[in-house]
């Protein structure tokens, strides 16, 4: 571990955190009331939607030993997009709030969670990863039919969720995403060691005695929970869970998860944060899903050049 360079990441966050108050129009100040009750909250939900995505997808790549997985291989994304879709879409907007739209996202993601975790008992890690991946791919497609169908509002909103955004959060929607962090932070400490074995494979893993399944499990509750909730609110925002993990564990020097756990939350946050303050240098805001594939793409790509090209 190099903990100069946690305390250069550490001042970096900061830094950001103080550029994405001053993003909104272009960079510069705002009156109190803006400060307070848009460019503040918007920052804190960037700042906590970041580091959940950063230490759910630390926890994929762990548990499935594949260095692009994140929490939307699992189809948790399209549940929560399935949920949207079938509340704005197939209901329609009539008598329903962006509110009413974020808890049923979150309903979609929690039981796709909640098949997934309890499938875990019963499938092996590469089948549980391809079901993942086929889940989503269903409920995508479900989604598609209930878009054509749908009226020109409904797809307003939709396509405004589907787009991403930290804008917008009140107090108690950042309070929920705050405990979902927490609680999946909780989990990833007292699974932190399981996860450094598992590192090793499975068969190891069953020879040092560790349980595999209750490593499978606690990683997968602890990732579903954050996702579920910064995707209900915050929209399905993409590359955090792939890209993060990888800077962090190239900046600390360690593989470990202990140790790495602050790194990750921390490398999270910056990816977020400067996805947020791209999206708000403009004169109308750019959707954050957009933006943060852009600073995510490009570091995927030089992962794959590393890994392969430069070997």
């Amino acid at each position: 571990m190099k903990p100069g360079r946690f305390l250069c990441l550490a001042a970096f966050l900061v830094l950001l955190m103080g550029l994405d108050l001053l993003a909104g129009n272009g960079l510069g100040l705002a009156d109190g009331l803006v400060f307070w009750k848009l460019r503040l909250p918007r920052m804190l939900t960037a700042l906590v939607a970041g580091a959940s995505l950063a230490l759910a997808g630390l926890q994929m790549q762990a548990v499935f030993r594949n260095p692009l997985a994140d929490p939307h291989i699992m189809g948790v994304s399209g549940g929560a997009g399935l949920g949207a879709a079938i509340v704005t879409l197939a209901i329609g907007t009539t008598g329903f709030s962006g509110l009413t739209m974020a808890l049923a996202a979150f309903a979609g993601a929690l039981l796709t969670s909640a098949l997934i975790v309890g499938l875990s008992f019963r499938l092996r890690t590469t089948t549980l990863l391809i079901f993942g991946v086929m889940l989503g791919f269903i409920f995508s497609a479900i989604s598609s039919i209930l878009q054509y169908t749908a009226g020109e509002e409904s797809l307003k909103l939709f396509y405004s969720w589907m787009a991403g955004s930290f804008s917008g959060t009140r107090i108690p929607e950042l309070l929920g995403m705050a405990a979902a962090l927490l609680a999946g932070l909780v989990l990833a400490l007292c699974n932190s060691k399981g996860l450094d074995i598992i590192l090793f494979g499975v068969q190891y893993a069953s020879f040092s005695g560790a349980s595999t399944r209750r490593i499978r499990v606690l990683a997968m509750l602890s990732a579903s929970l954050m996702t579920a909730a910064v995707t209900a609110f915050c929209g399905p925002v993409g590359f955090v869970g792939i890209v993060a993990p990888h800077v962090a564990r190239r900046l600390l020097g360690t593989s470990a998860h202990r140790p790495l756990l602050p790194a990750v939350l921390a490398t999270g946050a910056c990816l977020a944060l400067v996805a947020d303050i791209l999206a708000n240098l403009w004169k109308t805001p750019l959707p954050v899903g957009s933006t943060m594939a852009l600073v995510g793409i490009p570091l995927i790509v030089l992962y794959l050049m590393r890994e392969t090209v430069w070997k």
